[in-house]
């Protein structure tokens, strides 16, 4: 039976302005000048100072400095709309863009060239192109093209390919002609493209080699003993094959030199991914400088044609009703254009602050880039030091780098947690996995050290660790368990 009856609640939402602001923090600087653009698109009523009056003497802002950090005006809230506010002759970024004393802020802001190259699969339809085969086959090879995965391989069934060429090309084929035609694309470039499954990719590529006693050998291990091979058990190759410990070195070098992924290993397919850092720090003499990246501070401001259009339509409006609905108009661009404003401008403030306390947090490390010097840190440590949410700080840390004189780094790569020693003092798990890293490094590779040694040997150096902690740090660090690292 339905009943009606009163319910009070409390609930709390975000405005359009703090949404705003938190997809602008949590973009990269590479999406940045993107947002901005589709912004400046957008809206009318924003302008971009350095496409727009470039003839204009600009303001000059000083730089940032550590009181910057802590100062009331950087923790106030988007501001309440107001005329007066944009009909001022001086409303325009009053951030400014010169956190870089270098002069690399015109390097920043150039657009970097990219060299045209052809992908993976159109270098393959390129090198059917120049193959004579009949229109048939030719619909067949790009059929089986264009069913290669990503790393190369024909994953897909030859009944499956010949419906597919049946239903999408109006071809009806055979096994025998689908296979004739995949031997073909099995000669192109790179080798071993087209390989149905790891053994055949690698046989491929053996069989183009120059033949050698050795060539023979790796493929007999290929046919053969491949689980073998793959499970690193040397002592029964060496057995079955009635091979030497040396000769058996040199066959699988061979094949340890090939590819097991020639399509993602392509060159025409690589691309690389750049990173642009939000910060950097320099190391002046013991003392650290942070400096904000100049496109993090784009220099933008509310349009003055459309404020003098706003006070002209607020004039006449009172008995006009489409010059109501202009005015409507007119204040809904200058409100999105003031915001985006203010949450670019909050965004950068956000940006200097936490990265300002990850760098004092951490200032030891930064001044030497030892990563022993890491102190154990954890979101919720700068998240109190600057009076912000934990979700603030791990926007932030989750997609933003800073340059040092040792290296860029996301700044996530900062945190970790700590770890008691046995004296009682804490250190960061980084500490761990750094001996972890130096102790496989030197291991004798023909008897690696297992998981329960690794542990023994922290435990030596005071570090009191469980084995499956080990392991979870090796599987952290990519390294395969003991086995696996086995060489000959």
């Amino acid at each position: 039976m339905l009943k009606q009856h009163l319910q009070q609640k409390l609930l709390q939402k975000l405005s359009p302005q703090q949404i705003q602001f938190i997809k602008l923090l949590q973009i990269p600087t590479v999406a940045l000048d993107t947002r901005i653009k589709e912004e400046l698109e957008e809206n009318p009523a924003l302008e971009d100072l350095s496409l727009t009056n470039m003839n204009e003497v600009a303001e000059e802002y000083p730089d940032h400095d550590e009181d910057d950090f802590n100062s009331s005006e950087q923790q106030e809230e988007f501001e309440e709309f107001n005329v007066d506010d944009y009909l001022q002759e001086d409303n325009i970024n009053d951030y400014g863009s010169k956190y870089d004393q270098n002069g690399e802020e015109e390097d920043e802001r150039r657009e970097i060239p990219f060299a045209v190259q052809r992908s993976f699969f159109e270098n393959l339809q390129a090198q059917l192109d120049l193959v004579p085969l009949a229109e048939k086959d030719f619909l067949i090879g790009k059929q089986i093209i264009g069913s290669l995965d990503d790393d190369g391989y024909l994953r897909r069934p030859i009944l499956s390919l010949i419906d597919d060429l049946a239903f999408s090309q109006n071809v009806f084929a055979d096994e025998d002609e689908v296979e004739e035609v995949l031997k073909v694309i099995q000669s192109f470039d790179p080798a071993g493209v087209a390989a149905r499954d790891l053994q055949e990719c690698l046989l491929i590529q053996l069989r183009k080699k120059e033949p050698s006693r050795s060539i023979q050998k790796a493929i007999g291990i290929v046919e053969q003993h491949l689980d073998e091979f793959t499970r690193k058990h040397y002592d029964k190759l060496e057995k079955s094959l009635n091979m030497s410990s040396g000769e058996l070195k040199e066959v699988i070098q061979e094949i340890l030199k090939l590819n097991p992924k020639p399509g993602d290993s392509s060159e025409a397919n690589t691309k690389e991914l750049q990173i642009i850092p939000d910060f950097h720090i320099y190391n002046n003499d013991g003392v650290l400088i942070l400096t904000l990246n100049a496109r993090n501070a784009p220099e933008l401001r509310v349009s003055r044609s459309y404020q003098e259009m706003f006070q002209h339509y607020d004039k006449a409006a009172k008995t006009d009703k489409k010059m109501r609905e202009a005015v409507q108009f007119v204040k809904q661009k200058l409100d999105s254009a003031k915001w985006f404003i203010d949450a670019i401008k909050q965004r950068q403030q956000t940006l200097l602050k936490t990265m300002n306390a990850i760098m004092h947090f951490q200032y030891e490390y930064f001044l030497t880039g030892d990563e022993r010097n890491l102190k154990p840190m954890i979101l919720k440590d700068i998240a109190e030091q600057i009076g912000m949410d934990i979700s603030t700080v791990s926007r932030v840390a989750n997609s933003k780098y800073v340059q040092t004189e040792f290296g860029t780094f996301l700044l996530k790569s900062f945190f970790s947690e700590g770890i008691q020693l046995e004296s009682g003092e804490e250190v960061s798990n980084k500490e761990v996995k750094k001996i972890l890293e130096e102790c496989i490094g030197n291991e004798d590779k023909r008897n690696p050290l297992a998981d329960e040694r690794l542990t023994e040997i922290l435990k030596e150096k005071g570090y009191n660790i469980a084995r499956r902690t080990v392991a979870k740090y090796r599987e952290a660090m990519n390294i395969p368990v003991a086995r696996l690292r086995k060489e000959l």
